[in-house]
């Protein structure tokens, strides 16, 4: 099925914003092909008007993707091809595309990228944290209980998150990793290529105090990302705790003086210093027996 006659779906990339990052390939593809499939048809006439194209379209959503592969197959069929965009930025990064593209892939069609604009890796790019290794997150469940499981379940994870995030849940988000990450930096990126470009460099709660200042803070389309977790300075600090804790108890500083010691000079909750001692105690008093 992958005759010369056969048509192609390109999977093209579309500006997040500023209408000048739309690549010369991007509008030279959307031109020639027979139809372009896209997440909603009415945004996305306004940019084949911009480049004064008139092409059949399509819509292509979560709720009819799976509808959509047979007719778009018969596109490509008839030798055809069929340009894939969503609202905005990469398609398939958070957005529609995947099922169309992995059936026809296994019919044996051709996809053809057509790269360009991505919110992700814009905001990674002028974002000053670590890009060597990082994990993808998309948007984060609209429920608080999930959504904290999600955080809490990363925030071990040595490499940069990055997270989508709408304006309605933006300052629920923040407070949600204030909670779990405290102040480990973020790097928040809203409306990315468009007038109002902002880099918000801090911790959650001084985001918190910039939106409660200035309500637009809150407005656009965000892309959130969050410094690493620093394992080994975690594993540092577990070894300095225990060495303090052991050698109070072995100067004869009973279980509860000890933990308000360690807890006025590492900070933390004195209850969570009480166990560890205790259990330091207990094991010497197991070792001697």
């Amino acid at each position: 099925m992958t005759a010369p006659d056969y048509g192609a779906l390109y999977v093209v990339a579309t500006p997040i914003g500023n209408l000048e990052d739309l690549t010369p390939r991007a509008a030279r593809v959307l031109g020639e092909v027979a139809c372009v499939a896209a997440e909603d048809t009415r945004h996305s006439a306004g940019l084949l008007r911009h480049l004064g194209l008139e092409r059949p379209m399509l819509s292509l959503h979560e709720h009819n993707e799976s509808t959509r592969v047979a007719r778009i197959t018969r596109y490509l069929e008839a030798g055809q091809s069929v340009a894939l965009i969503s609202d905005a930025g990469t398609p398939l990064i958070s957005d529609p595309g995947f099922l169309l593209v992995r059936e026809l892939r296994r019919a044996g069609h051709r996809v053809i990228p057509v790269p360009g604009a991505c919110a992700l890796i814009a905001g990674l790019c002028a974002a000053g944290l670590p890009t060597d290794h990082f994990t993808f997150q998309g948007f984060l469940p609209a429920r608080q209980g999930p959504r904290r499981a999600r955080l809490e379940a990363l925030a071990k994870r040595e490499e940069t998150l990055v997270f989508y995030e709408s304006p309605h849940r933006i300052q629920a988000t923040l407070m949600d990793m204030e909670t779990v990450y405290g102040e480990r930096r973020l790097v928040l990126g809203r409306e990315l290529t468009k007038t109002f470009e902002t880099f918000l460099d801090g911790t959650p709660q001084e985001f918190l105090a910039r939106m409660n200042e200035d309500a637009n803070q809150a407005r656009g389309e965000f892309v959130l990302m969050v410094e690493g977790a620093h394992i080994e300075a975690e594993e540092s600090t577990r070894v300095e705790a225990e060495t303090l804790l052991r050698t109070l108890l072995e100067e004869g500083i009973g279980v509860k003086q000890a933990s308000q010691v360690a807890a006025r000079l590492l900070g933390g909750a004195r209850k969570d210093w009480y166990a560890k001692a205790q259990v330091i105690k207990d094991g010497e008093k197991d070792h001697s027996g």
